[in-house]
């Protein structure tokens, strides 16, 4: 038998009404939504429910949201399937403390606390620097290395074969999206973020984020969670912490984790969250690896019947 992973969503798949059906048509799904409420003292459940979509891609609201959407399709997953095992977890950048939190590494009130600050001071670090990413489609890493050196920006995300991410100073990403296009590039996509993630224009971000992480009580996880910053499992609980603040300024390997984990036996991953970028980027990796997904009550429905079957 293959094993089951778990991979969680990260920042850009927030979408208005994310866990709306689900809290309306499971109470314990509501019970979370509430209780995040009174852990963070303001109406996140209503942000993620009813938008505005302006309000909700604030990324102070967006890593809480898509944590907590996550949390949400995980716990109900669990609640509908009792005997689910999974052997290991990851998730995409902010993706990555909902892994942690899953796992056991950390309560879910203080990895909803930690991530609706990492938000705050990311959002601080876009406020005072004008950076920007583009998705390069169609190029491989090698060149699309060669553009960033030749522009002065970085690669945040290997993402799949033919999708890595460049991140950095805004002008400096419109000369790298024209220098990837003259190296052949299929497409270019600008995205819309509010500045450089996972590039050093966030660096003012970190030592905040590691004051925060010092008062998280973090324990080793139940099953290997696998690090963004290494595409390794996270080892002691201090490693995790730093992992985490190397995290805001590193490359996010999410290729490399998904080949460990394939090389490690796993068949079987359950994407819980919003949106299904992680399913796509898999179909890139390796056909053959069954991909579920939990992000509405449909996708619920469809997943626990495959499971049970």
């Amino acid at each position: 038998m293959g094993k089951t992973a778990l991979l969680f969503a990260g920042q850009g798949a927030q979408v208005a009404g994310m866990g709306k059906d689900l809290a309306e048509k499971f109470p314990s799904a509501q019970a979370w939504f509430d209780r995040a409420n009174v852990v963070l003292g303001y109406d996140l459940a209503g942000i993620c429910f009813n938008g505005p979509e302006a309000g909700l891609t604030k990324t102070e609201n967006a890593q809480p949201g898509i944590f907590l959407v996550s949390w949400v399709a995980f716990r109900l997953l669990k609640e509908q399937v009792p005997d689910l095992k999974f052997e290991a977890t990851a998730g995409l950048s902010l993706g990555e403390f909902t892994a942690l939190t899953a796992a056991g590494a950390m309560s879910f009130e203080d990895g909803l606390r930690v991530v609706r600050q990492r938000g705050k001071f990311m959002q601080e670090a876009c406020e005072v620097t004008k950076g920007g990413m583009a998705a390069i489609i169609g190029l491989d890493e090698v060149p699309t290395r060669e553009v960033c050196a030749e522009a002065g920006v970085v690669l945040a995300n290997l993402n799949c074969p033919g999708q890595l991410v460049i991140s950095g100073a805004a002008e400096k990403i419109a000369k790298a999206v024209e220098l990837a296009k003259a190296k052949g590039a299929k497409r270019t996509i600008p995205l819309p973020v509010a500045g450089a993630y996972h590039s050093p224009l966030m660096a003012s971000a970190q030592p905040k984020l590691g004051a925060e992480l010092a008062k998280v009580n973090l324990v080793s996880p139940n099953v290997p969670v696998i690090s963004n910053v290494t595409a390794q499992p996270h080892r002691t609980p201090a490693e995790i912490s730093a992992k985490l603040v190397e995290q805001v300024t590193s490359s996010v390997l999410w290729e490399n984790s998904m080949r460990y984990l394939l090389a490690q036996g796993f068949t079987r991953f359950i994407e819980l969250g919003p949106g299904t970028a992680l399913s796509g980027f898999m179909k890139r990796i390796d056909k053959s690896a069954q991909m579920l997904s939990v992000a509405d009550a449909a996708s619920l429905e469809a997943t626990v019947k495959i499971l049970a079957s």
